[in-house]
């Protein structure tokens, strides 16, 4: 599995995944928290069977980079030396790699929950970077608008397993919890304040840029739901300048639309997005 050294000598280990014919797009997938790129398998398959090179990083801390960086699986979600900053521009890094290793290709980002966070960030400080962004399970970065609480405090019971909020799909829920690599410890304890604040933020304005986005969200998500996810829609139309801006919302869905029910059609529609947004390739 290729890897590449951070600023601070962390190792960050990504996979790349081919397309089934001429690449047309390369495609950063950016994970959750307490999450690894080993989940997106599906949503992956689906990329490389139209066209997109994907490239999917376990960020600072987490899964594979974190088990090697800690060497303690009770550590995993832990950003270490450096917190959020040095795991953004990690992040960044990559996208520097990814543009160097595909000349003249379209840079596509999909960050789903917390990887939507940074992808948003990344928008902000390099926009000519990017030429098309894809946010799931995401929200506005701002007080009243980014749930900070119990994010399964609607599931509350005796025999909740704290996990409901991911995906009406138990065997999602109990996979989270069974899987070596994740870890459910909440935002707040595995960053620290300091670095949890750092998330807050917004679309920036006068991107110089127009960046054609995509906000897809379950109608049942705790973590900002299609309010915050409508908010978001505007302030990048309104304060970034961006003229191509869809939300879809999905009934019945929670956090993880690409493990729910409706995945499928999910999946169908972030494809036929990007038909309509990146050209195909002879």
């Amino acid at each position: 599995m290729p890897e590449f050294i951070d600023a601070h000598g962390v190792a960050i280990v990504y996979d790349v995944h081919e397309p089934s014919g001429t690449a047309r797009g390369a495609l950063h997938l950016l994970h959750g928290v307490g999450d690894h790129a080993g989940r997106y398998a599906s949503v992956i398959a689906a990329l490389t069977g139209a066209g997109f090179r994907v490239y999917a990083d376990d960020h600072r801390g987490h899964g594979r980079t974190g088990v090697r960086q800690h060497g303690d699986p009770g550590k995993l979600g832990r950003l270490g030396v450096g917190g959020m900053p040095a795991t953004l521009a990690a992040v960044w890094q990559l996208d520097e790699l990814i543009r160097a290793e595909n000349p003249g290709l379209p840079l596509v980002l999909l960050g789903h929950s917390w990887g939507s966070f940074l992808a948003q960030m990344i928008v902000n400080d390099h926009p000519e970077a990017i030429d098309a962004l894809i946010l799931t399970g995401s929200a506005l970065r701002w007080p009243g608008s980014l749930n900070s609480g119990d994010l399964n405090a609607p599931w509350k019971g005796p025999d909740a397993n704290g996990m409901e909020w991911l995906s009406t799909d138990t065997e999602v829920q109990r996979a989270f919890l069974d899987d070596p690599l994740t870890t459910s410890t909440p935002l707040l304890k595995l960053f620290g304040p300091v670095d949890a604040l750092r998330i807050m933020g917004r679309p920036g304005k006068h991107l110089g840029r127009d960046i054609p986005t995509l906000l897809m969200v379950g109608r049942d998500d705790t973590v900002g739901g299609p309010r915050s996810v409508h908010r978001l829609a505007e302030a990048y139309r309104t304060r970034s300048g961006f003229t191509d801006v869809t939300t879809l919302v999905y009934p019945g869905a929670r956090h993880e639309i690409f493990n729910e029910a409706q995945q499928a059609e999910v999946r169908a529609d972030l494809i036929a997005w990007l038909d309509a947004h990146i050209a195909a390739r002879d």
